[in-house]
């Protein structure tokens, strides 16, 4: 019985390893078939205007008396008819222009507000996606034509960041209205892109600030002397490498950090200033941030509301267009992103188990 229970043990290991294997192999399989047969880099464009609008139809179907919602449904399809028509003529009119020289007469069309995302990491990663849907926009808007962008970040790396806010100001400078939602969090590089917009709006509870610049490493000299290691770095200019990870650091050197810092966070304040004039700099640039409410007490953002409800009032007389670059991830990439993914699964499914039972009462 032991050699049979010890056989059979043995023997769901090795399923299980091979049901893994097999598993991966699979996987890398189906990804490396999408790459050659999936779309190349694309921009994708959506009208979550009228999504809205099926979300709420769906509702009233149900609940309004069939004679009341077939008006409804009427008078969606009119309204189609007519935007159709509206594109139409624009588009012979412009054709006009090319070919007369002469001017157009007035295209009659809701105003049109391209809908952005940005889910920030440490190293702003996404700024080549938005750099891409802003060089689309730019290229597309017509004047009156606003831009919302629903931002997501902690902050991280200051050139990632400062490119993606750059890449913001590119709207600004092209005439075009640009609002910031933040139902989450846009603290420290997350907070250098908000500013850029003219008019911020974030949830009650949504994390705002961190006007501040930070560098840790850690130092691992004493361990290699401890263990009689050497370690040499030679350099060409006295500040070419100020700290090190490996190498006895300086007090000398630690200031010339402490210095870059400080000039990396003037530089954050003036930004900052550039696009906020009346933000109290002295008050809220040293580092803190704050909660929505008492982000817009200290003028960090312009009203509370979540980026739902900015879209749902724009939806009454505005096309809403969800503008989206999907690049073709590698095949490294997309397995590096499937094995992510699975572990912050596993990890929440173990995290959840975890709190159901310390909230069950003991059997």
């Amino acid at each position: 019985m032991s050699f049979l229970s010890q056989y059979g043990l043995f023997l769901a290991k090795a399923v299980t390893v091979a049901l893994v294997i097999f598993v991966v192999v699979a996987r890398l399989v189906a990804m490396g078939s999408r790459r050659r047969h999936g779309e190349p880099d694309h921009l994708e464009v959506r009208r979550l205007d009228r999504r809205l609008r099926h979300l709420a139809r769906t509702i009233q179907q149900r609940t309004l008396p069939a004679k009341e919602f077939k008006a409804l449904d009427k008078a969606d399809a009119e309204a189609d008819k007519a935007e159709r028509k509206g594109v139409e003529r624009k588009g012979v009119e412009r054709k006009g222009v090319e070919r007369t020289g002469g001017q157009p007469g007035p295209a009659v069309r809701r105003r049109r507000v391209f809908v952005l995302d940005f889910h920030g990491d440490l190293r702003a990663s996404q700024v080549a996606n938005l750099r891409q849907e802003i060089t689309a926009v730019v290229a597309a808007a017509d004047d009156g034509d606003q831009v919302l962008l629903r931002l997501e970040s902690p902050g991280g790396a200051v050139h990632g960041y400062g490119l993606a806010a750059a890449q913001l100001q590119r709207l600004r400078q092209r005439g075009l209205q640009l609002t910031v939602a933040v139902d989450k969090v846009a603290a420290s590089g997350g907070y250098m892109m908000a500013a850029v917009a003219d008019h911020i709006v974030a949830a009650p509870f949504a994390v705002l600030g961190s006007i501040g610049v930070v560098m840790q490493m850690p130092n691992f000299n004493r361990l290699l002397k401890k263990h009689a290691v050497d370690f040499e770095l030679l350099t060409a200019g006295k500040h070419k490498r100020s700290l090190t990870m490996f190498g006895e650091n300086s007090e000398d050197g630690r200031q010339q950090v402490r210095q870059e810092l400080e000039d990396i966070h003037i530089l954050f304040k003036d930004w900052i200033a550039e696009f906020r004039p009346k933000l109290n700099l002295d008050e809220v640039a040293d580092g803190r941030t704050w909660y929505g409410r008492r982000a817009q007490e200290m003028g960090l953002v312009d009203a509370l509301q979540t980026s739902d409800d900015w879209l749902l009032e724009a939806s009454r007389d505005a096309e809403l267009l969800h503008v989206r670059w999907r690049p073709q991830a590698a095949l490294g990439d997309r397995l590096q992103n499937w094995v992510a993914a699975t572990l912050e699964r596993t990890a929440v499914r173990v995290l959840d188990r975890a709190i159901e039972r310390e909230q069950l009462p003991p059997g």
